[in-house]
């Protein structure tokens, strides 16, 4: 398998390259991650299901729209080798801590690039869940259509016992009043495990599940797991100060992540999941 990956990012780079080892590295929950050696330099690979090319191929244009406003690792090549799905990025020598301040800075001025309509080019997956993209003039309708009732129906076909999920959905309008929502170029799986830092301390995001959509629910996610500190939250403010009623909208904005753990993992996270609608449900009651 390595010598074919290796065949076909040669041919991509357009420079010959001679395999000398793989070494499986730290990489989450979904995929197989390895740094890959040659004899010319490390890159960064990602392995699952020969079925999940898709997959790698809708990451990789996240990846690059990304990359117009903050640093990513660049794709390289993406394809298939002894029945599995592979990815290729340029190896980067990262690290768990640095400027957050420079992360919320660009994260706000990345937020600036925008779109005509809701949603993406192409559909892609948040985890190893499907996540639907189909354009919406209206973020209400797209945000109830295509993220939280698509994962209340894939909860309901796993038997997991969610309820009052219709009402949560029919009252979603009385969370944004007359905000008017822009779309937003969004990372959309960003919480701590997806970035990390340069040895001089600039920030670097990876592994998104990109769409344009309203920035709050980036900055959300943030706040849901990992965290950062609070000069990231500083420096977005100070870049693109957020709307009254954000945290009002937070955990609107977090159960889609919760109720697609629930959908992956099981567990606690149902209860989780059901915890949140009920609390948002007497918010809408208020």
């Amino acid at each position: 398998m390595w010598n074919e990956i290796v065949a076909e990012l040669a041919t991509v780079i357009e420079r010959p390259l001679q395999f000398r080892r793989a070494e499986v590295v730290a990489g989450g929950d979904i995929n197989e991650a390895w740094r890959l050696r040659t004899d010319q330099g490390d890159w960064f690979v990602k392995l699952n299901q020969h079925n999940r090319r898709e997959m790698f191929e809708a990451e990789r244009e996240g990846l690059l729209a990304l990359a117009k406003g903050i640093h990513v690792p660049s794709p390289v090549v993406c394809g298939v080798a002894a029945g599995s799905s592979f990815q290729v990025l340029e190896w980067l020598d990262l690290r768990r801590r640095g400027d957050e301040a420079q992360l919320g800075q660009q994260l706000a001025q990345l937020h600036r690039l925008s779109a005509a309509s809701f949603g993406w080019q192409r559909d892609n997956t948040i985890g190893s869940t499907p996540q639907p993209n189909g354009w919406m003039d209206d973020w209400v309708e797209f945000y109830r259509e295509r993220r939280l009732r698509h994962q209340f129906d894939l909860a309901a076909s796993n038997g997991l016992a969610l309820h009052d999920t219709e009402p949560l959905l029919d009252g979603l309008n009385d969370f944004f009043g007359q905000r008017k929502v822009v779309p937003s170029l969004l990372h959309g799986d960003l919480w701590g495990g997806n970035a990390a830092y340069l040895p001089d301390g600039s920030p670097v995001v990876f592994d998104p599940a990109c769409y344009y959509g309203d920035r709050e629910a980036d900055l959300a996610l943030t706040m849901l797991v990992g965290g950062f500190s609070p000069a990231f939250y500083q420096a977005y403010q100070a870049t693109w100060p957020l709307d009254s009623g954000f945290e009002r909208r937070r955990d609107l904005y977090n159960l889609y992540h919760v109720v697609n753990h629930a959908n992956m993992f099981g567990g606690g996270y149902v209860h989780r999941a059901q915890t949140m609608i009920d609390a948002l449900l007497v918010n809408i009651s208020a």
